[in-house]
């Protein structure tokens, strides 16, 4: 539920934005490190960064993007249809990296919400033989980064709760609002 709406009530969870134009942001001494230390790690890899139209992407183009993501996290394929659907009017960036031998080492999803000047988060897919090198934070790094070069203020992360790690691009929160539908009865 939008957090502008009329409806919802807030849970006890908060979406974690990064604001890329935030004075100070980028010259952090510990993201510094942090994010030159990612730059090192990934040195010798591949980036490719995509926008397309939402209504171009199928059920089968996001089970491929991010299928073993979906599994692992018991994401129900009536909510990757939402996606899909949700997106029919939206652009959706695709990252995506590759090391030398060929690789796919992570997929990250996020849709283009430019009225909100926010580019929204939506998965990460990752190698797991890549564990080491922190693909998941390298990608919240690359999809930062893309939002700072096109024009975009925020990079929403999604639901911070259960994820410290995203605690390093965070500078302001925003609640999440939710909504139930039961039967009257």
């Amino acid at each position: 539920v939008p957090p502008d709406g009329p409806y919802g009530v807030p849970i006890n969870d908060r979406y974690g934005l990064v604001d890329v134009t935030a004075p100070g942001f980028w010259t952090d001494p510990i993201r510094e490190r942090k994010f030159h230390k990612l730059d090192k790690a990934f040195k010798h890899f591949h980036v490719t960064e995509r926008v397309i139209p939402g209504a171009a992407l199928t059920l089968e183009d996001i089970f491929e993007l991010g299928g073993e993501h979906f599994a692992a996290y018991e994401i129900h394929d009536r909510e990757i249809e939402g996606f899909v659907d949700y997106v029919q009017n939206l652009d959706v960036l695709i990252i995506q990296v590759h090391a030398d031998n060929g690789d796919l080492v992570l997929t990250d999803v996020s849709i283009l919400l430019p009225e909100r000047r926010q580019v929204y988060g939506s998965f990460c897919q990752w190698n797991f033989d890549y564990k080491n090198r922190s693909p998941g934070i390298y990608a919240c790094l690359l999809v930062s980064r893309w939002a700072a070069r096109n024009g975009y203020r925020y990079y929403n992360l999604g639901p911070v709760g259960d994820y410290s790690y995203k605690m390093l691009f965070v500078t302001d929160f925003e609640p999440i609002y939710a909504i139930a539908l039961t039967d009257p009865d």
